[in-house]
Formats: C-alpha cells, structure tokens, sequence
C-alpha cells in the first residue's frame, strides 16, 4: 500500500487549501479528484475560444488588507491571479419587473450608502443601521477577521433571521427588497435564512469585489502547483470508492479499481452526506448520520454559458440581478408555470476583451425535482453518456424561457449569441458530486441555527470534513472553513498568526 500522511478527498477549493496549508507544516498529502480537471467550482472550460467559468463570477474581500487578499498571499494564490475591480458605484444592478429604475450596490462603506440615497433619500438612517449591522454580525465571527475568539460569539447572532432585520431598519418595502435583492447569492429563503449568511456574504462584496480576468480557475491551478512543489500529490480521473473504519480510526481508502491508500488523516471535500455514504465502519453515530442525511439543501441551479459574437454586446462591469414580481425573495419559490421569476447575469472579464464581452453567464434557480425523470443517467467529459431527446428539449424549452426573460432588459441579446452551453442541476451532481446538484449545500436556518452546522471534526478522531456545507459557501467561506478543517491537525493560533504576517 501507498501511505501518506493525509489523505483528501476531492479536489475543490476546499481541499486544495487544506492541501497547501498543511504541506507548509510538513504533512505530505494526497488529493484524489475524480475527474480530469481539479478546482470543483473553480473549474473552467472552454467552449468556441471563449473561457467559461463554471462557478467563480466575482470575488469579495480582496483589496490589500482585507481577509481574501491576506488568505490568498499566505496561500502563494495572490501573484498568480490576474483581477479587474468592478464598478465601484454599483458592482451590482438590481431591479424589478418592467422598472427602468436601477438600483445599484456599491463598494465601500460611505459610497453604498451614498449611491442608494439617490433612490431612497429618505432612508438615511436606516441605511447606516443596515451597514452598521453588517459590521457588527461580522466582527462576532473570529476567523473571518482572522483573529481567535470563541464559538458564542458567533453563536450570539446565528438566529437572527434577515428578513425581520430588513424590516426592523424600515418601513419601506422597496427598500427592503434592494437590499436582498441580490440573494442568489445565497439561496436566500424568506422568513429562513439567516442575517449571519446575508451579512458575511454582502460585506464581503461591499467592502471590494473583483471579476478574475480569464476565470477563476488560476486559483485551482496555483494551489496545485503549491501542493506539488511541498511534496504533496494531485491524483486525478481517480474515484474513491469506500473510506475504511478500523478498531475506531480510519485504516484507508479504496479506489474505484480497488487499490488501497493508507493515511494517518483522512479529510473528505465531499458532501457530509456522501461522506457518510462511503463510510465503511460504526465509528459515527446512528444519530449523526440521520441529522447529516435529513438536513434540506440548497436549489440546483440552471445556467446558460452565452458566447457571444465578436464585438456585439458591450462589456458590463458590474452584474444583473432581476426580479419578475417587486418581491426580491419570490424566485426561489416559482412554481412549474410561472417559472423563471429570477436571474443573475454575469458578464466575463477576458483578456483582450475590454470593449465588448466575449461571453456572460445567466443563472437562476431549479430544483432537483425538475429532472429527477433522468436521475438514473449520468454524463460527464470522462464519462460521456448522451441523454435522451426529452432531456435535450427540456434544456432547450427551459433555456428559451429565460432568454425570454433576459431579452425583456437586453432585446438585442439573442441577436448577439454565437452559441449556448445548458447546464442543469444534473450537471452540478455528475461533476461536482453534489446531492441534488444543490447551489450552496446545507440550508442554514435562522429558526434552528445550530442543527445545521457541521463541525469539521467527526468522531472517528482521524476523519475531518471540509467544503461549503461546514461555515459558509463560497470562496471566502469555503476558504475560511478549511483553515478550521486544519486546525484539528495544525494548531489555529499559528495558522491565523502566519496569514496576518504573510
């Protein structure tokens, strides 16, 4: 048998930094990806010469000082990343229904509150108490600051629900909708989902948010190339089958062709609940598995990769979030008939392409029960399988519907289109291994905040877990929470203290 010291399981973000981090306190590591390409979400593909991103559109928290940015050049990323900030007065544009009214989110504290009093100058007060919240649930979340602290902090704010705390600041419903309106971030619920989640993922973006020019994937690829040059290993096109329990640890995992790995650690980037599922032993409770099993997950999503003809759309530094009715929740809740009632466009920065885009990203939601009639089939770049024809006219009908919607803001669009690439929630489950093809993993509810919070360390005392569902998604959260995986094998305090030093 092959041995290393740790053992990790898929090769997104997640794992990829756990990769680095440990390799820098002289663990020797092995990531095993089952597809050709690394990165999970980072992903990016390229389709007509056009460089599509999969996942990465805009990041947060990257001007110097700021968490990203120290994150990031502890992690060697930094160098290597080629960024474009956005419209500083509205990287953002929300609106609703047939409004020519543009409401713009705005970087920096004073200037997004200055760019909505133009729409709402009655609103001053409430303004700075929404920015003045956002500051004050952000500052409760020790790591996110990069300093040590206690989990009560945090705790003393995870059941504030974001809708009761809009409606707390003001009256105005118009109001209170522009400043969710951008909760696809999120998967935002009504009257479900936490302030906590709104405000990390908001403040994030207000305090500097950044296209990468040429996709996200130079994050994956630098972070590789991290592991490498410590020694570590990168195995892709390689599935792990099972995770195997014995006398109360984990001995080591088997491979889809049923070879063996020994490790001394084990970490899964996984899903808790495919975790589980390849589990072989009894070293986690009946209970645990239960809770981990039963917990909702976030929507899938439906996303069209537009490449553009040459010099035809003009390119957008900023992105579109637009709602069908003035309720900026309701698009998560569509039903088979009114569906889409919401979406996020998002314009790619490449390089040359200055002027004009050479193509954009348009996202909105779709449950899993929406395909679950092609549950069965399964299709990816290694493993190529064509589903049938309904499925291809499913895509079509649905991807012609949301242009539709698209072309009510921007008619000259479809004229502007050279090609389209569908994805559905089936595309996010055969290539990320996501249950359901889900958006952001777990759902945190503000109703019951600590049932869906995973800790990293299980109770096999050698299996750690990482990835979106732990803390929070997305690239600073997911960043953050595998600095925590670390800390079972690395102790936190030096960790934090090289980061703020780096």
């Amino acid at each position: 048998m092959q041995q290393y010291d740790v053992i990790i399981i898929g090769s997104g973000l997640g794992s990829l930094v756990c990769g680095v981090i440990l390799g820098k306190y002289g663990y020797r590591v092995c990531l095993y990806e089952k597809n050709r390409q690394i990165g999970g979400c980072l992903q990016t593909y390229s389709r007509d010469k056009a460089i599509i991103d999969s996942g990465v559109h805009y990041l947060g928290g990257l001007e110097d000082g700021q968490t990203l940015h120290k994150v990031f050049r502890y992690l060697g990323v930094l160098n290597n990343m080629k960024l474009l900030r956005m419209e500083m007065d509205g990287f953002d544009h929300i609106h609703f229904g047939n409004e020519p009214q543009v409401y713009k989110i705005a970087q920096g504290r004073d200037n997004f509150i200055q760019q909505l009093l133009t729409s709402f100058p009655k609103e001053k007060d409430a303004l700075h108490a929404y920015v003045n919240k956002l500051e004050e649930v952000c500052g409760k979340f020790p790591l996110f600051n990069l300093r040590m602290g206690s989990a009560a902090e945090k705790e003393s704010v995870m059941g504030e629900e974001v809708c009761a705390f809009l409606r707390s600041i003001t009256d105005d419903e118009r109001l209170q909708h522009v400043l969710a309106g951008n909760n696809m971030l999120y998967a935002g619920f009504p009257e479900k989902t936490p302030l906590y989640v709104h405000a990390l993922v908001q403040h994030s973006y207000i305090e500097s948010a950044w296209k990468c020019i040429d996709g996200g994937s130079i994050i994956a690829r630098s972070l590789n190339k991290t592991i490498r040059a410590q020694g570590g290993d990168i195995i892709r096109n390689t599935e792990v089958k099972e995770i195997v329990e014995k006398d109360g640890k984990v001995s080591h995992i088997v491979l889809e062709d049923g070879k063996e790995i020994e490790g001394k650690y084990f970490i899964s980037g996984l899903h808790p609940a495919r975790t589980i599922g390849m589990l072989k032993g009894d070293g986690l409770r009946n209970a645990y598995k239960s809770r981990i099993n039963s917990l909702e997950n976030t929507p899938g999503t439906f996303m069209i990769n537009v490449v553009l003809k040459p010099n035809t759309f003009p390119y957008l530094n900023h992105n579109i979030y637009h709602h069908a009715t003035s309720n900026a929740w309701d698009g998560i809740n569509y039903t088979a008939d009114n569906w889409p009632l919401t979406y996020a466009m998002f314009v790619s920065a490449s390089n040359g392409h200055e002027e004009y885009a050479d193509n954009l990203s348009i996202m909105t939601y779709m449950r899993y029960e929406d395909v679950a009639q092609w549950h069965d089939t399964f299709n990816t770049d290694d493993k190529p399988h064509e589903r049938d024809a309904s499925y291809q006219e499913f895509k079509t009908e649905k991807a012609e519907k949301l242009l539709d919607m698209v072309s009510e803001q921007y008619p000259h669009l479809r004229s502007c289109i050279h090609s389209m690439y569908v994805a559905t929630p089936l595309t996010y489950r055969d290539y990320l291994n996501i249950p359901e093809g889900s958006m952001y993993g777990v759902v945190k509810d503000a109703r019951e905040p600590l049932k869906s919070m995973i800790p990293a360390a299980t109770r096999i005392p050698n299996l750690y877990l990482t990835g979106q569902n732990l803390n929070l998604h997305g690239i600073l959260g997911v960043t953050m929470s595998a600095v925590l995986t670390c800390a079972g094998l690395v102790d936190i305090e030096t960790i934090v203290e090289e980061i703020n030093k780096s």
